[in-house]
């Protein structure tokens, strides 16, 4: 079995990758939850339903959202003057009402992924990291917004002073965590962000410990090429963080308690000698992911490189 660590764009790649190339049936994902959020009433889970939506086929090829969606319930809102700047297309929508309904009638996130999961036709496992509700909360000097109004509506134009997950001390590992990470062949920390994605994951109590018992069997893959990142301002929750380098060392630096492994990119490879230092060992390839073929190949570097 193998277990994947999974924020949204990125890790919804590596995952589908991993799908790719050995099949459905033994692969998790354990899915950060952090940048959920409620628009129009309603729960939206952005890692979560990228992940399904990509295992499922049906991922639009801008990379978020459902394929062939319109946009007419936001047009509609826009209308009546309410703030429509998250793109939530009408049959995303669906979704995102029949998880509120679930959960108001008692179910808890993990039985509504799990509910999408097999009206969606998707063979792998997907779980939150945890059922518990946790918002990530970024303060720059202008102001406190939630994660999704910074990154989306705002642009990520300010520097972030402090990064902060609302919940997650109290939290706990959503059923089947724990059990998957421990019996799990093989763990991918997928190429998401280190610290709103993975870190949350990892934040959750009892998540890194358990993933820090399996650390010969971790295989991390950068999402940081030639000092940038490949999605997202990584740049700057990094330095919101407290880290003052943008790099594949400092990846396998943030993860050397828990990876064992760690794949970079082929440009990236004067790093290397740093990053074995850290007593990780590092594997050079193509980390990059345009299309569905890349996905695969790199999947399969990464299940051959834990051996």
């Amino acid at each position: 079995m193998i277990v994947a660590l999974a924020g949204g764009t990125g890790g919804s790649k590596m995952v589908h990758g991993l799908a790719l190339a050995n099949g459905q049936r033994d692969l998790s994902a354990i899915v950060n939850t952090g940048d959920d959020g409620e628009f129009f009433g309603l729960l939206v889970c952005p890692d979560l339903d990228i992940n399904l939506y990509c295992l499922a086929g049906v991922v639009a090829d801008r990379g978020w959202g459902y394929a062939d969606d319109t946009f007419h319930c936001l047009e509609g809102l826009s209308t009546y003057g309410r703030e429509a700047w998250f793109g939530l297309g009408d049959r995303d929508l669906a979704t995102h009402v029949h998880r509120t309904l679930m959960m108001r009638d008692g179910a808890r996130l993990s039985d509504v992924v799990d509910d999408l999961r097999e009206r969606l036709g998707v063979e792998a496992r997907v779980m939150p990291m945890t059922d518990d509700p946790v918002r990530t909360i970024i303060t720059t000097p202008s102001g406190e917004r939630r994660f999704q109004e910074y990154l989306v509506r705002d642009g990520a134009r300010e520097e972030i002073d402090a990064i902060r997950v609302e919940g997650l001390a109290e939290a706990s590992p959503a059923p089947g965590v724990l059990d998957a990470i421990a019996e799990a062949d093989l763990i991918v920390i997928a190429p998401s962000s280190p610290i709103v994605s993975i870190g949350t994951i990892l934040g959750v109590p009892g998540v890194r410990d358990a993933v820090a018992a399996r650390r010969d069997r971790v295989i991390g893959v950068s999402p940081i090429v030639g000092g940038a990142p490949v999605e997202g301002p990584a740049q700057k929750f990094l330095r919101g963080a407290g880290y003052g380098e943008c790099s594949a060392r400092q990846m396998a630096e943030i993860y050397a308690d828990v990876c064992a492994t760690f794949v970079i990119d082929a440009s990236d490879e004067a790093e290397a000698a740093a990053i074995e230092d850290l007593g990780v060992r590092p594997v050079l390839t193509d980390v990059l992911m345009p299309d569905r073929a890349a996905r695969e190949r790199l999947a399969r570097v990464v299940i051959e490189a834990a051996g």
